[in-house]
C-alpha cells in the first residue's frame, strides 16, 4: 500500500514541477558561474559571440563577414531579444530568457496533460533538459525548440496555428520543417503547409526588404566540413591511431577535421542525409495508417535521421529531440517510446564527451572515442529503431495492402479523433 502511495505522490504535475525548479536552479548556478560545470566552458557562444553580433544586428543589418554567420534570418530576433531586459547584462539576459523559454515548454507540457492524463512527456523535457547540462541555456536552441514543441501540440486542433508556428521556426532554424511532414492528409496537410509556406515566404521577403545579408548563411554553410562530434568524424578518430594524419580546428563555428579525404567523408555524409530524406518521402506516399500520434512519431523520426547524418552533431542539438520527444509521448499510441528513451541515454554521453570528456574528443584519446562510439551507436539505433516502427505502424504489409483492415485516408478520421 504505501509502495502505491508513494508512487502516486511521485507521479503527480507537483512533483515534475519541483524537479524541474531544483534542476533548472542548478542549471541557472552554472550558467552564472556559481557552480562550475566540468569540462570546458560552454559560455563562449553568448557571452562572446551572440553579443558582439549583438550591436549589428539591432542596427538593422547581419554579420554577413563574419563566416560564424550561419543562421536563417529570424535568429536575428532572438539574439537581439535580450534589450527586453536592459537591467541586465546581455549574457544575463539571455540565459533568463533561456529559462522563459524552458519554462514554456514545461508549462505547454502539463497544460496538454489535462487533455491526455499523461506525465511521460512532461517528465521527458524536465529530466532530459537537466541531462543535457548547461549548454540548454547557453545556446539559442531551446527558444526555437519551444516554438516547435507549441507547433506540434496545435496539430490536434488547429493546423494553420501549427504550420505558422513551425514556419517561424524555420526562419529561426531550419530543422522544424521536419515537424510537418507526418500531418494527416487531407485539408489538415494543406493547411499546415501552406500556412508554413506563407510564413516563411512574408517573413523571409521582410527580412530580405528591410536587413542587408539575410541570406549570406547561406554561403557559410557551404563551406562547413566534419565536425569532430559527428558520425562521420569518427573515421577520422579512428584512423589518426592508424596513420591518418590530419588535425581538429576551429572551423565556421565548430571544433572540425581538416587533413585528407575530410571532403570525401563530408560528401557522404550528405548523401546520406539526402537518401534518408528520400525514404521519408517515401514513407509519405506509402503511409496509409494515420493514428492520433502518427505525426509525433513521424516529426521525431525525421529530426532523428537529420540530426544523425549531419556533418555536423552539436550538443545542443540534442534539445530538438529532447522536445519531440516529450510531445510523442504525451500520446499513449506512440511507438516512439523506446527510441525516445534511447534518446535520452544519448543526451547523457553527449554531456559525458561535451563539454566533460571534450579535451580526450579533440585528441582522439581512447577515452573521447569510446564516449563518441558510445553515443553516436545510440542516435544510430534510435534512428533505425524509431524509422522501422513508423513504417510499419503506417505502411501496410503487402499481403493486406488491399484487405478490408487496411485503415484508409478516407475512413482515418476515426482514428486521428482526439482521446
Amino acid at each position: 500500500m504505501m509502495h502505491i502511495v508513494t508512487k502516486t505522490r511521485i507521479n503527480t504535475p507537483g512533483s515534475a514541477l519541483a524537479v524541474w525548479a531544483a534542476t533548472r536552479a542548478a542549471l541557472l548556478l552554472c550558467v552564472f558561474q556559481v557552480i562550475h560545470f566540468p569540462g570546458v566552458s560552454v559560455l563562449h557562444d553568448v557571452e562572446n559571440v551572440y553579443r558582439e553580433w549583438y550591436p549589428l544586428l539591432r542596427s538593422g543589418a547581419f554579420p554577413d563577414h563574419d563566416v560564424m554567420w550561419q543562421y536563417p534570418p529570424g535568429a536575428a530576433a532572438v539574439m537581439v531579444s535580450p534589450a527586453a531586459l536592459p537591467f541586465l547584462s546581455y549574457a544575463s539576459a539571455f540565459y533568463c530568457l533561456a529559462l522563459v523559454a524552458d519554462a514554456l515548454v514545461m508549462g505547454a507540457l502539463l497544460f496538454d496533460t489535462r487533455r491526455s492524463r499523461r506525465l511521460a512527456g512532461v517528465w521527458v523535457w524536465v529530466v532530459g533538459v537537466a541531462l543535457g547540462g548547461p549548454i540548454v541555456y547557453a545556446r539559442y536552441d531551446v527558444m526555437v525548440t519551444a516554438v516547435g514543441v507549441l507547433a506540434l501540440l496545435a496539430l490536434r486542433r488547429r493546423p494553420g496555428i501549427a504550420g505558422m508556428l513551425a514556419g517561424v521556426g524555420i526562419l529561426l532554424k531550419a530543422w522544424p520543417v521536419l515537424l510537418l511532414i507526418g500531418v494527416r492528409r487531407g485539408r489538415d496537410t494543406w493547411q499546415a503547409w501552406l500556412t508554413a509556406a506563407a510564413t516563411v515566404g512574408v517573413g523571409a521577403a521582410l527580412f530580405e526588404a528591410t536587413m542587408p545579408g539575410a541570406f549570406s548563411f547561406l554561403t557559410f554553410q557551404r563551406g562547413r566540413g566534419t565536425e569532430v562530434e559527428s558520425l562521420g568524424s569518427l573515421v577520422f578518430h579512428v584512423g589518426r591511431h592508424f596513420g591518418w594524419h590530419g588535425q581538429t580546428k576551429m572551423h565556421y563555428g565548430s571544433v572540425e577535421f581538416l587533413g585528407p579525404y575530410v571532403h570525401t567523408v563530408s560528401t557522404a555524409a550528405m548523401v546520406l542525409t539526402v537518401l534518408s530524406f528520400c525514404w521519408l518521402l517515401w514513407w509519405r506516399l506509402r503511409a496509409r495508417t494515420f493514428t492520433a500520434a502518427t505525426p509525433y512519431d513521424a516529426a521525431f523520426a525525421a529530426l532523428l535521421v537529420f540530426t544523425t547524418t549531419s556533418r555536423v552533431i552539436s550538443p545542443q542539438y540534442m534539445v530538438w529531440l529532447i522536445g519531440v520527444g516529450a510531445v510523442c509521448l504525451t500520446v499513449q499510441g506512440s511507438v516512439q517510446r523506446l527510441p525516445v528513451l534511447i534518446m535520452l541515454a544519448a543526451v547523457v554521453f553527449t554531456t559525458l564527451e561535451f563539454p566533460i570528456a571534450f579535451y580526450h574528443v579533440m585528441h582522439s584519446d581512447k577515452r573521447g572515442v569510446l564516449l563518441l562510439t558510445i553515443r553516436n551507436g545510440l542516435l544510430v539505433a534510435a534512428t533505425l529503431l524509431a524509422c522501422r516502427r513508423l513504417w510499419t505502424s503506417t505502411v501496410p504489409p503487402r499481403r493486406s495492402r488491399t484487405g478490408a483492415s487496411t485503415i484508409s485516408d478516407s475512413d482515418s478520421s476515426q482514428v486521428l479523433a482526439p482521446r
